[in-house]
């Protein structure tokens, strides 16, 4: 029944010329006949939960039956979720001013909350040559900017931010060395993703997030790479892949060797998601955003509702195999 229910949800709420669009892509991709292709969508939205979207990605016209299986879809994700995270908390992940002071000492630099206090501002971009501006809420990295102090009058750049709506500041990372020489130009950070069930926590998939040449944000949905880590060794055994679907075993920019490329600190990594997963217990299922800087591990940030979509992409998957095997060894629904 659930299940039906799902199905018919995401019916009703489907963009059917992009529905139909994603048939013809796929067919003129693979040849596979339209009216068959729109049958397996069908029933792998009955079946795995998968929508079209879901099933594109993750090539689910490639795969067999059996592995089709371990794919964790949206629809196996939002369950996840569902079952793991009470919405009465999320606001403390969405505002990053709640977030910021509800995990203080996990993200470990100077950060301040405009709030009609420019003599505090003042104080705080006193010898800094950069800071980061966020909105309050947002995600994908979008609306954040990376302003250089000397660029503005102190008064100037207060009623700038104010007039864009960019609240929470914060003191600009400066990432480790090692992470630096992947790519200079972004912090890139390891989506860790952690659960956190009956006092127990656990990382259960992690993934390496790589900005592309110029641009300071990494998110793989604002131009970045993605890349599996091996959770025990914290090595990544895999080329990084694009949203367009492009593979790169080196940066295109740097050289620098993404396959074989070890995290530093890896075990820290680890600590710092697991310890933070404590913080709020109501939310057990958590995407934490850590990152690797000059000053040791810290979070950037955390979401409440971890995105499946670099998930198991198909340059990733072993033996086609997907994760869903890796959440259901930590919890079983």
């Amino acid at each position: 029944m659930k299940k039906i229910k799902y199905l018919l949800k995401r019916i009703i709420n489907m963009d059917f010329s992009y529905f139909f669009n994603t048939i013809k892509d796929i067919n003129k991709k693979t040849n596979i006949n339209t009216i068959k292709l729109f049958f397996d969508i069908i029933w792998c939205g009955f079946k795995y939960q998968a929508g079209y979207r879901d099933y594109y990605l993750f090539e689910f016209y490639n795969i067999s039956k059996k592995d089709r299986k371990t794919i964790m879809t949206r629809g196996k994700n939002d369950k996840y979720i569902r079952f793991l995270n009470n919405p009465n908390y999320y606001h403390i992940f969405k505002n990053k001013n709640e977030f910021n002071k509800r995990f203080n000492k996990y993200i470990k630099r100077d950060w301040l909350y405009l709030n009609d206090n420019y003599d505090e501002f003042k104080k705080f971009i006193k010898n800094k040559e950069y800071i980061i501006c966020k909105p309050i809420d947002g995600s994908c990295g979008k609306g954040i900017e990376k302003i250089k102090i000397s660029k503005y009058e102190s008064k100037e750049l207060y009623d700038y931010l104010v007039s864009k709506k960019l609240y929470v500041l914060e003191e600009l990372v400066i990432q480790n060395d090692s992470m630096s020489k992947l790519n200079p130009d972004a912090i890139n950070t390891i989506r860790v993703v952690t659960i956190n069930y009956k006092e127990k926590a656990e990382v259960v998939v992690a993934y390496l997030r790589i900005g592309a040449s110029g641009k300071f944000v990494d998110n793989f949905n604002s131009g970045g790479m993605v890349v599996p880590v091996d959770v025990k060794t914290g090595k990544i055994n895999y080329p990084a892949l694009s949203k367009s679907g492009e593979l790169f075993e080196k940066h295109p920019t740097t050289n620098t060797k993404i396959k074989g490329f070890q995290i530093p600190n890896w075990e820290e990594v680890k600590k710092n998601a697991i310890d933070a997963s404590y913080e709020v217990k109501e939310i057990g299922m958590v995407g934490f955003d850590v990152a690797i800087s000059n000053k040791g591990v810290l979070l950037i940030e955390a979401n409440e509702y971890p995105g499946h979509d670099i998930y198991q992409l198909p340059p990733h998957r072993k033996g086609g195999v997907g994760v869903l095997p890796d959440f259901e060894k930590v919890l079983k629904l």
